[in-house]
C-alpha cells in the first residue's frame, strides 16, 4: 500500500466528465521491418510476462473514507490483462486519418477507476502491415519522464525478444486496507495540514525575489491570466481530435546550430509558426502573442523521493504576433533564458509542496463547478495551450519485440486551453502529437500540416546565412 503525493492526487480530484487528465501515446510498429512474426496472442502474452517490471500497472485505486486523505495505492487482487489489452481493426483502405480519429475516439473515454489505471489498444489493419498500439496512461500514475521509463521497460534495442515469465508469477495479494485504519490516520494528520500557513512567507519571499529580479532586468516570463483569448481558450467537452506528424530531428539540431539557440527554443518557434499559421488562416491571430504552459521536470532537482509526477510549470511567448520565423526562434530564445532564471527562483518543489495540502473534497467540489458552469469563459486566459517537448531514445527501440516505427504523445487538454501538443524525440525523428477539444479546434489537421512548411522555412534561413 502506497500513499499518493499530493500532486499526483490532483489529476484525479481536477478530473471531470469533459477535463480527462490522461495521457496517450499512438506507436506504429513494422513487423515486416526485422521479418518478426506478429500475432495478437503472443504479443498480449509478451506484455504479460513483462508486468513485474510494471508495478503501477498492477495497482488500483483505494479512497480513504469521507476523503480525509489522499488514495492509496493497492495490489489489484483480481487483475485481468485482459481487460486492458484490447483489440481493434481499422476499417478497409484505412490510413492515417482513420488511425488519428480512433486515437482521438479512445482518448475521450475516461478510464475506470476501479481498476488499474491504464489500456492498451492494439489497431491492426495499417498499410504495409505495420500495426498500431494506442496506450492510455492516467496522469496520476505517470508524468513525461515516468511515462517514457514505462515503455522503456516494454522495449528492447533488439528485435523480437522475448522475456521469460517470472517465477512468482502469482503474486501474493496483501489484502484490502483497514478503512477504519485509514480514516484514523487521516484524522491524525488533520493539525500538519497547518503547515501550509508555513507555505505563506516562503511564497511571498519568492514572489518579492521575482518583482526585484524584474526591476533590474525589466522583463521575465510571462505571467498567467494575461494570455490573449483564441477560439480554443474555452470550456472543454470531453470530444477529441487527434493529429500527428514527424520532423527530421537533424534538421531541427542544424537550425539549432546554425542560430546558436536551443532545441526546445527551435522546438517553441515551430510551434509559434504552426499557431499563427492555423490562426491566420481563420482570421482569428490576436495582435499579441499566444503563451503556452510548458512543464518542465523536476526528477533531477526534486527534493521530494515518494511521488510520479515531478514537475513545475514555465510560461513562454510562442511570438505569434511575429511573422518572419528567424525573428520569432531568436526572441523565445531570449525569452527562454530569462524564464529559466525566474524558474529557478521559483524553485523545483514549488508545485509539489503546494499540492501535499490539497484537501480532497474541496478540490473535487471545485473542479465540478468550474467546469459544469464554465468558470473558464468569464475570466482572463491563464495559457492558451500546454506544449510538451519529452527527450526520447536516439536509436531504434523495439516495443515488445516490433520496430518502433513512430511515437507520438499526447496530453490532457484543459478548460481554458483546448488544444495540449507533445513532442518526442525518437530515433532520429521528431514526432509531433496534437490533441484538441473537438469543437474548439475543428481542422486539428491543418496543424500537423505545417509543421513540415515551418521546419522548411526555418532550415532555408539557417542555411542561407551560412
Amino acid at each position: 500500500m502506497e500513499r499518493l503525493t499530493g500532486l499526483d492526487a490532483s489529476f484525479l480530484y481536477l478530473e471531470t466528465d469533459s477535463q480527462l487528465l490522461h495521457v496517450c501515446a499512438l506507436l506504429i510498429l513494422d513487423p515486416d521491418a526485422d521479418d518478426i512474426a506478429y500475432e495478437f496472442d503472443e504479443f498480449k502474452a509478451e506484455l504479460g510476462r513483462r508486468m513485474h517490471l510494471l508495478p503501477a500497472m498492477r495497482r488500483r485505486l483505494h479512497t480513504v473514507p469521507f476523503n480525509l486523505d489522499h488514495p492509496v495505492w493497492v495490489e489489484d487482487s483480481r487483475f485481468d490483462l485482459g481487460y486492458h489489452v484490447r483489440r481493434v481493426g481499422l476499417p478497409p483502405a484505412g490510413g492515417e486519418r482513420e488511425l488519428a480519429e480512433l486515437a482521438a475516439d479512445i482518448a475521450g473515454r475516461p478510464l475506470d477507476r476501479t481498476r488499474p489505471l491504464w489500456e492498451m489498444w492494439v489497431v491492426e489493419g495499417l498499410p504495409d502491415n505495420k500495426i498500431a498500439v494506442i496506450a492510455k496512461y492516467h496522469h496520476a500514475i505517470v508524468d513525461g519522464i515516468t511515462g517514457t521509463n514505462m515503455m522503456m521497460h516494454l522495449c528492447d534495442i533488439e528485435p523480437g525478444k522475448r522475456y521469460e515469465a517470472p517465477a512468482d508469477a502469482q503474486p501474493v495479494h496483501p489484502g484490502e486496507p483497514n478503512d477504519l485504519l485509514l480514516a484514523a490516520e487521516a484524522a491524525l494528520k488533520i493539525p500538519g495540514k497547518l503547515g501550509m500557513v508555513g507555505m505563506l512567507p516562503k511564497t511571498l519571499g519568492i514572489l518579492g525575489g521575482l518583482v526585484q529580479r524584474r526591476r533590474a532586468n525589466g522583463s521575465g516570463m510571462p505571467l498567467p491570466f494575461t494570455a490573449p483569448r483564441t477560439p480554443f481558450n474555452k470550456a472543454i467537452t470531453p470530444h477529441r481530435a487527434v493529429s500527428f506528424t514527424q520532423a527530421d530531428f537533424a534538421d531541427i539540431k542544424e537550425i539549432k546550430s546554425a542560430f546558436g539557440v536551443k532545441v526546445n527554443d527551435v522546438v517553441l518557434a515551430v510551434v509559434g509558426g504552426v499557431l499563427r499559421d492555423y490562426l491566420e488562416s481563420r482570421a482569428e491571430l490576436p495582435d499579441s502573442t499566444l503563451i503556452a504552459s510548458i512543464p518542465v521536470s523536476t526528477h533531477e532537482t526534486t527534493r521530494h523521493e515518494r511521488g510520479t509526477n515531478k514537475v513545475s510549470t514555465i510560461f513562454a511567448r510562442l511570438r505569434t504576433d511575429i511573422a518572419d520565423p528567424v525573428e520569432r526562434m531568436r526572441l523565445i530564445a531570449d525569452d527562454n533564458r530569462g524564464a529559466k532564471e525566474e524558474h529557478n527562483l521559483i524553485g523545483a518543489d514549488f508545485l509539489q509542496d503546494w499540492a501535499k495540502y490539497a484537501p480532497p473534497n474541496t478540490f473535487q467540489l471545485a473542479a465540478r463547478a468550474y467546469s459544469s458552469l464554465k468558470l473558464a469563459e468569464h475570466h482572463p486566459v491563464v495559457h492558451n495551450l500546454v506544449v510538451s517537448n519529452v527527450p526520447g531514445p536516439n536509436f531504434p527501440m523495439y516495443f515488445l519485440g516490433l520496430r518502433v516505427d513512430g511515437m507520438y504523445p499526447f496530453g490532457p487538454v484543459f478548460h481554458g486551453a483546448g488544444l495540449t501538443i507533445t513532442v518526442l524525440t525518437n530515433d532520429g525523428d521528431m514526432d509531433f502529437g496534437f490533441i484538441a477539444c473537438k469543437e474548439l479546434v475543428p481542422d486539428v489537421q491543418r496543424l500537423a500540416d505545417a509543421v513540415s512548411e515551418v521546419v522548411t522555412a526555418l532550415l532555408k534561413a539557417a542555411r542561407d546565412q551560412s
